[in-house]
């Protein structure tokens, strides 16, 4: 049984089932330790521990506002389900992030966000409320600007279990992104490009990490708004393709992965070119091919993420894209992309810049890599998101969250740190 998407810790965990709020309350108080997990698209081993409480079948619509744009859940929805019954309604989430199976209550604690910070920030702001039952089996009510909401939003499943929660939707008029794609020759132009456009909605960039001297950072602009068309006959997009667990790693080397990144920028001829892509094929490109993580082999990957303030995010990007070259670490995943400001929540991982994801297959040399590659996003005064991580230590994580002793305080406050752990807490102790 797998409990990260990367397929890395692999561990036996106790699993015990959110069933009822009332069956929680005995869990907790019954259970030493725990850490809550839906659908375990988390990177790394922030759902994991001895003892996991799965949450995926506590997942009813309590209601849905089809006027107002309201809609109130069980946390361990997916957001699959929830786009099935707002898209022909006309609605959609105001944030998403690159996946639709991760579950309501995991997009909060990870406050994730999407192609669109830089203009409507983390899931959070549409968040007006959740349930939340800490350590004594007590539930509290969260609203924005309360402690234990600023605390949840982004804080891993570490200060109890969100039980449900209202959200705000955004109107829409079309299932369909128009979309622009602009094909960049080096990275100076790829950051112009995303501050040229940085009035549109939505804005990502993949990059070619094979890259080489003057080509570095390199790639193609995605950027967009949904249509204006009218056409709300939402189908959900099946994945046709299904990776088996049995790929070798092998598949996966920086031969192959040289050549996909050569025919995937390539074969787009012209500089610009203009398209009209269904919601999911815009959002969730890998969503279409099941088990995708399964290309990495048995052993698994490691996908990096940070993110580095505005001012230094162009030098600080050249430096890690040639270090990347220069170590061979090529990738097929790299993505880019512009955020706006920071919001109050403690542990938050989005800062006013720009961040780039890397999926690296995990070798016994890799780790040694990335404390180099931790060095240079520190130099830069980055940080590291804790939705990915599975190996930065305490004193590189704590070094630019501003606000984890805010949020130990809480966790001790509530007495959530002898409850809900993880070994990814654990490692980082928070």
């Amino acid at each position: 049984m797998k409990y990260s998407w990367g397929s890395h810790p692999n561990i036996k965990c106790n699993e015990l089932e959110l069933k009822s709020s009332s069956d929680l309350k005995n869990t907790i108080l019954d259970t030493d330790e725990f850490i809550i997990h839906g659908n375990g698209r988390s990177y790394g081993d922030s759902g994991i521990n001895k003892t996991i409480v799965k949450s995926i079948d506590y997942n009813s619509v309590i209601s849905f506002n089809e006027e107002e744009g309201i809609l109130e859940a069980q946390s361990g929805i997916l957001l699959k389900d929830i786009l099935k019954i707002i898209v022909p309604k006309g609605w959609f989430l105001k944030v998403t992030p690159g996946s639709k199976y991760i579950t309501l209550g995991g997009a909060i604690a990870s406050d994730v966000h999407g192609k669109n910070h830089h203009i409507d920030g983390c899931f959070s702001e549409s968040v007006l409320s959740f349930n939340l039952m800490l350590s004594n089996g007590r539930v509290e009510n969260c609203k924005k600007r309360d402690e234990l909401f600023l605390a949840s939003c982004g804080g891993m499943g570490l200060t109890g279990v969100i039980l449900d929660a209202k959200i705000s939707l955004m109107k829409i008029n079309s299932k369909n992104i128009d979309t622009i794609s602009i094909k960049t020759n080096n990275l100076q132009e790829t950051f112009d490009i995303f501050e040229s456009k940085a009035l549109y909605k939505y804005s990502v960039a993949w990059l070619d990490t094979s890259a080489q001297d003057i080509d570095i950072g390199r790639g193609l602009v995605s950027i967009g708004d949904f249509s204006t068309d009218g056409d709300l006959s939402y189908v959900p997009c099946s994945s046709k393709i299904s990776i088996p667990s049995w790929t070798p790693s092998l598949l996966i080397n920086k031969y192959t992965v040289k050549i996909f990144n050569f025919l995937y920028y390539n074969l787009q001829f012209k500089k610009i070119k203009k398209s009209k892509l269904s919601f999911d094929r815009f959002f969730y490109p890998l969503d279409g091919l099941n088990n995708w993580n399964n290309l990495y082999g048995k052993n698994g990957f490691i996908q990096y993420q940070f993110i580095l303030p505005k001012e230094q995010s162009y030098k600080g990007m050249n430096e890690i894209l040639k270090f990347i070259a220069s170590e061979g670490l090529f990738s097929f995943l790299a993505v880019l992309k512009l955020y706006g400001e920071e919001n109050e929540n403690y542990l938050s991982f989005p800062l006013k810049g720009y961040s780039l994801a890397i999926d690296f297959k995990l070798s016994k040399s890799l780790y040694d890599v990335l404390k180099k590659l931790d060095k240079i996003v520190l130099k830069y005064k980055g940080r590291i998101y804790l939705s990915k991580d599975v190996r930065i230590n305490k004193e590189d994580f704590e070094m630019n969250y501003s606000k984890i002793n805010q949020f130990r305080n809480i966790r001790e406050k509530y007495q959530m740190n002898k409850k809900f752990q993880s070994l990814q807490s654990k490692r980082v102790k928070i």
